[in-house]
């Protein structure tokens, strides 16, 4: 216990880490590694901390089992009454309930434990149904207090762990974690069966104080089949395992009254009560279920961590595939409009008919929307492309669904923005003053500057097929004039292209983006259980 407050402090840290972690990629292992990251959450926010900062908090023994093994009827039997509904029939949504002494009331009444339950109070009369659930939808648990529980143990109802809802069996799950002691009972007619198994070796994995109740067996097959089931125990390493049988009785049916009599569970009730009771009974049953989750958190952080791990490479690939189809579209795009690609069609006849049978604006309109076709059609191919190596890679997320014509509408307005950059290089460039010694040209008016910016757009357009277009900007502004505008309506067109796709390519990648899948997940994680386990005080708690 000297080095509670460091490993609280490490533990805090931790839980932190563990609250930011994410795995939102469908891969292998991401759904298993959602849940365990909820596991640890819960048993973190449930019982390991608070246990540590209050180890003189009463034992909580949870009673779990499967559907019918008599779990209610267990928990009435150890308080004498009902204080929970028994029965193999449960409704699809059940509150779990919670038997303290009227002295331990305080340690339940607010979120040391189960955080994320809401709380009920009892008491309620003996003819009154169970507590519903809340009515604004937070589960929530029912406290009783009662004083023929011994101050210092609280006993908690669970609910079904093969329940075939699966908000119950997640439930019945975080019970089973915030418990210094696991009550697991089951049936004479179902204690070979895989479900309570599975809990068994959970319990001994994580080193847990742990009781088992094999119930509602006959009494003439009483001796034969708890040597069996002792036989089972000892093979599964659990030999040591304290057990109590529960003879079948009337009281246990389904219409019985709920509550065995005193004898038939006075074996548990004795070892529960002695461990309430005796401070250090009470000190090494915590403390034992304190060091097996301790202990367990190497493995299942570690666990965690590879999973981040993989979700980042995995999200690096699909980010490099992503800009590999965008990288390739942008180069396709570029080499169209070096062979003069985009010359053809009606921008070419608006060319061959300029300017006498067709007007400027007809052919900067005719060259502009063959560059916006011309890049919708790159970004179709680059979203395809990138579907295909999603789907190799696997685990990416679905692209976000956007209108049809999105794409186009969108790539015509950076388009239409070059076509505005043109024309203003075109201003400019006939407006400004001549070099030094040269005499000064007329002004040009709107439609000179217009057919200029045509050609200007022929030229840059039309690669090796524009050779008129340039040359007749160098007689209208001189060689180096016209050479000073090519160059400057050059950057702006690479300048479009690049604006263009790079966003398009953000749109498509942002799907993936907004995950936020960082390495500092994996790095984070080792880092904070490095800082749990660097005492080796801690692991002794």
């Amino acid at each position: 216990m000297d080095a509670r407050p460091e490993l609280l402090d490490a533990l805090t840290l931790l839980r932190e880490r563990l609250a930011a972690a994410r795995f939102p990629l469908d891969l292998s292992g991401a759904e298993r590694a959602r849940r365990s990251r909820a596991e640890l959450l819960s048993q973190l926010d449930g019982y390991l901390l608070p246990r540590l900062r209050q180890p003189e908090a009463p034992l909580l023994a949870v009673v779990g089992g499967s559907t019918g093994a008599g779990k209610s009827t267990l928990v009435n039997s150890l308080v004498g009454r009902r204080v929970t509904e028994a029965g193999v029939l449960r409704p699809t949504t059940r509150t779990p309930v919670l038997v303290c002494h009227p002295d331990d009331h305080h340690w339940f009444s607010g979120k040391r434990v189960l955080p994320q339950l809401g709380r009920i109070w009892m008491p309620r009369q003996e003819a009154e149904q169970p507590p519903p659930a809340r009515s604004d939808g937070e589960p929530a648990l029912a406290v009783e207090t009662t004083r023929a529980l011994p101050a210092g143990l609280a006993l908690l109802d669970a609910p079904d762990i093969d329940s075939l809802v699966e908000g119950n069996r997640d439930l019945a799950a975080d019970l089973l974690g915030a418990a210094d002691i696991w009550v697991l009972v089951t049936t004479a007619a179902r204690y070979a069966d895989a479900v309570p198994w599975h809990v068994l070796r959970s319990a001994r994995e994580y080193d847990v104080t742990v009781v088992t109740v094999l119930d509602r067996v006959p009494h003439q097959l009483a001796a034969e089949v708890s040597r069996h089931y002792g036989t089972l125990l000892e093979r599964a390493g659990l030999g040591a395992t304290p057990r109590f049988t529960v003879p079948e009785l009337p009281e246990s049916a389904r219409g019985g009254s709920g509550v065995l009599p005193a004898t038939a569970v006075s074996g548990l009730r004795e070892w529960l009560g002695h461990r309430a009771r005796d401070r250090e009974a009470r000190e090494l049953a915590a403390l034992r279920t304190a060091r097996g989750a301790l202990a367990s958190l190497r493995g299942r952080v570690m666990a965690l961590a590879g999973a981040a791990a993989h979700q980042h490479a995995t999200a690096v690939r699909l980010d490099q595939r992503l800009a590999e189809a965008y990288a390739t579209a942008d180069q396709r795009v570029r080499a169209t409009l070096a062979s003069g690609g985009l010359l053809a069609g009606e921008a070419r006849a608006h060319w061959l008919a300029f300017p006498d049978d067709s007007s400027a604006d007809e052919l900067l309109e005719a060259l502009t929307s063959a560059l916006t076709g011309l890049l919708a059609e790159a970004v179709a191919t680059a979203d395809e492309s990138t579907d295909t190596a999603w789907r190799a890679v696997g685990g990416a997320p679905p692209a976000d669904v956007e209108e049809p014509g999105a794409v186009e509408e969108r790539v015509a307005v950076v388009v239409r923005r070059l076509r505005r950059c043109l024309e203003e290089l075109v201003e400019e460039a006939r407006h400004a003053p001549p070099p030094l010694g040269q005499p000064p040209q007329p002004r040009s008016g709107p439609s000179e500057d217009s057919e200029t910016a045509a050609l200007l757009a022929t030229a840059l357009l039309g690669g090796r097929a524009a050779t008129v277009a340039q040359q007749t900007l160098a007689g209208a502004l001189g060689p180096r004039g016209a050479a000073r505008l090519r160059e400057k309506g050059a950057q702006q067109l690479s300048a479009c292209v690049a604006r263009a796709l790079e966003a398009e390519k953000r749109r498509r990648g942002a799907s993936l983006h907004r995950l936020g899948i960082v390495v500092d997940t994996q790095v984070e994680l080792v880092s904070a259980l490095s800082a749990v386990r660097a005492d080796p005080r801690h692991t002794a708690v």
